[in-house]
């Protein structure tokens, strides 16, 4: 997919890299990425990669903006209290760059819907917070064989996680809700940590999509924001899996 001179312009610090180019940013741009949820970590996520010129971004999420939310939900300003996530999100990505595409879902994303609202898409990020849709969201993206990016945050610690059609999944590394489920609602997080995981997750999107690096691919990586220290750690296939096991 070709770039104007002025997409040459705007993308050239990305182009100066070997591991990108003019082929990595021209995969960028045929890119078509979704993002569920369009809070403290898809908002971070979105901009970065609408900055970095991915070429269709698919926002799903159901909610309104909540006065709460500014506190992290970086995309949001004080006058969008009340109005729909997706719709002003998609206003501040179109603002940022016009060469991308952004379809806004206003729709609460669960088992039934999920494979019809990612279907189409290359890459899908997932940022809720509650187990029942990232488990509807694995188990699309194993059907519909997209990869994965998976965050979570909570107090001052993070992860972020890719997920390939061949497995592990999701459901290897999280195969029940625990009983102790903790959301932000509950516990509260830190506003700057979503920022942390939400970039990190657009990072490893850009990689992906350029193939640069080693992705998260079959890893985890952990971050606690109070220490300023990360982990990576290797997942294992769970043979048992209800969505990628054997049976």
């Amino acid at each position: 997919m070709k770039l104007s001179a002025e997409e040459r312009d705007r993308y050239a610090r990305h182009i100066l890299l070997k591991e990108i180019g003019g082929p990595g940013q021209q995969r960028l741009k045929a890119a078509r990425v979704a993002i569920v949820g369009a809070g403290g970590l898809g908002a971070p996520a979105a901009l970065y990669l609408a900055a970095a010129g991915v070429g269709s971004i698919r926002l799903i999420d159901h909610d309104t903006v909540a006065l709460s939310n500014l506190q992290r939900q970086i995309i949001f300003e004080a006058g969008d209290v009340g109005a729909s996530k997706v719709e002003r999100a998609a206003a501040a990505l179109e603002a940022l760059n016009a060469n991308v595409v952004v379809e806004p879902r206003t729709e609460r994303l669960d088992a039934a819907n999920a494979r019809q609202l990612l279907d189409g898409v290359d890459l899908v990020l997932d940022g809720t917070d509650d187990f029942a849709t990232r488990f509807a969201v694995n188990e699309a993206c194993h059907a519909l064989g997209i990869t994965l990016i998976s965050g979570a945050v909570g107090r001052w610690s993070g992860q972020v996680a890719a997920f390939a059609p061949e497995g592990p999944c999701y459901r290897c590394f999280v195969p029940e809700t625990p009983p102790d489920a903790e959301t932000c609602e509950r516990v509260g997080v830190v506003g700057a940590l979503t920022g942390v995981i939400g970039s990190m997750m657009a990072l490893e999107a850009i990689k992906h999509i350029t193939e640069a690096g080693e992705t998260l691919v079959g890893r985890i990586m952990l971050f606690d924001g109070l220490s300023a220290e990360a982990r990576t750690v290797k997942l294992a296939r769970d043979p048992a899996c209800p969505v990628c096991g054997d049976e």
